[in-house]
């Protein structure tokens, strides 16, 4: 099989690229090892930028985001028993949609579906081959069949764990990478939003995250140690836990229901760079991850897609390669903001072991200045709805 753009992995960054090579008139294949029952049941978090949102609309598949999607203008920052709202829209103009991620996937697998558009799912045994010559190719099997798609590029959207990284040499790839001492522990919960926006708690016992999924299901998460077992953690012992965290002056009260989903998550910020290699191309989680208190993750995706799909629509059209060329300059810009970013968030918000009593004030300070200060809370502002770049 031969095409012009293979793609490995069909998760948002994947499926976003092929959806938009395809409106330039670019053919792609898209290869998933799961299959779509898979990929569009995993339940995971969405928070989409401004810009986000826009690439959405444009492309033609943001008419169920619109319809189901909820519109957030701002965020609570909740501690030493108050919450604080920063006006996200005011600050900045911008606003957030809250939508899962699997959602973005269902619209997506629509789309390239629709139009009759390659996705080979449930493959296995994928590796790349002759990546610095002009005709990479991608050999794999599916069901128990060999095969090999031929390409003019191929990009590596297989995540964190993916082959498409470890493709490139160790010289010239460097990765960057911290993990935090502790985990998310997230539960779903069926019960009506306790809030109209999220809100994101910092405590002496640990940092929590309320958000929503509908308005029948809320999402929450408190900090853990990324050791710990869902085992441990009964219903009665969480919902403790959450509002002895959440306890507020003004008499806000968490909305408890039955809880139908746990587990724990790690945290850790990682980049690879170059995200090029010849004609092998990386985005998404394959060559960055974040930590999820800054909401990126997703959107970073979309960022780099953006960019290669602009590049190939140069490649394509004028015959030139400048983007291309440009790629890791241009992505890592974002990249390494969103990172600054989510560490910040991170650091501001959880409580770390060994803190030390002058550290801990240090942190309250922050808060009190990000909630005090319209120059900080803006700051927060334009990274959390999106930097322009």
């Amino acid at each position: 099989m031969q095409t012009q753009v293979a793609i490995i992995g069909a998760g948002p960054a994947g499926l976003l690229l092929s959806h938009l090579l395809h409106l330039n008139g670019i053919e792609s294949v898209v290869l998933e090892s799961r299959s779509r029952a898979e990929i569009e049941a995993t339940i995971r978090a969405g928070v989409l930028e401004q810009g986000t949102m826009d690439i959405l609309n444009q492309s033609g598949v943001g008419a169920r985001m619109q319809r189901e999607g909820v519109v957030h203008h701002g965020i609570e920052l909740a501690f030493g028993g108050r919450r604080h709202r920063i006006d996200l829209t005011e600050l900045t103009g911008r606003s957030i949609t809250v939508y899962a991620q699997h959602e973005v996937i269902k619209d997506l697998v629509a789309a390239r579906l629709a139009v009759d558009g390659k996705i080979l799912f449930e493959v296995s045994d994928v590796s790349l081959h002759d990546l610095q010559g002009k005709t990479p190719s991608v050999r794999y099997t599916q069901l128990g069949e060999p095969a090999v798609l031929q390409a003019d590029f191929v990009i590596g959207c297989d995540g964190f764990h993916g082959v498409s990284r470890p493709a490139i040499p160790e010289n010239p790839r460097q990765d960057f990478q911290r993990s935090y001492p502790f985990g998310w522990f997230g539960i779903l919960v069926e019960a009506p939003p306790s809030s109209d926006e999220l809100i994101y708690a910092q405590h002496q016992r640990g940092f929590v995250l309320v958000s929503t999924r509908s308005p029948t299901v809320q999402r929450l998460y408190f900090q853990c140690d990324p050791k710990d077992d869902v085992d441990n953690w009964s219903d009665d012992r969480i919902w403790s836990e959450l509002n002895t965290r959440l306890a507020c002056s003004d008499g806000w009260a968490l909305k408890e229901g039955r809880i139908f989903q746990k587990n724990i998550i790690g945290m850790r910020s990682f980049v690879s760079t170059p995200m090029q290699y010849g004609r092998l191309f990386l985005a998404g989680d394959a060559a960055h991850i974040v930590p999820p208190t800054g909401a990126k993750g997703l959107n970073l995706a979309v960022s780099d897609v953006r960019l290669l799909a602009s590049g190939f629509e140069q490649f394509y059209r004028d015959g030139r390669q400048d983007l291309l060329a440009g790629y890791t300059e241009a992505a890592l810009k974002r990249v390494w903001r969103a990172e600054h970013f989510s560490w910040w968030m991170t650091s501001m918000l959880h409580n770390f072991a060994d803190a030390s009593p002058f550290q801990q004030q240090l942190q309250r300070a922050e808060l009190d200045y990000v909630v005090a200060s319209r120059a900080a809370a803006t700051a927060l502002a334009e990274n959390y709805v999106g930097m322009q770049f």
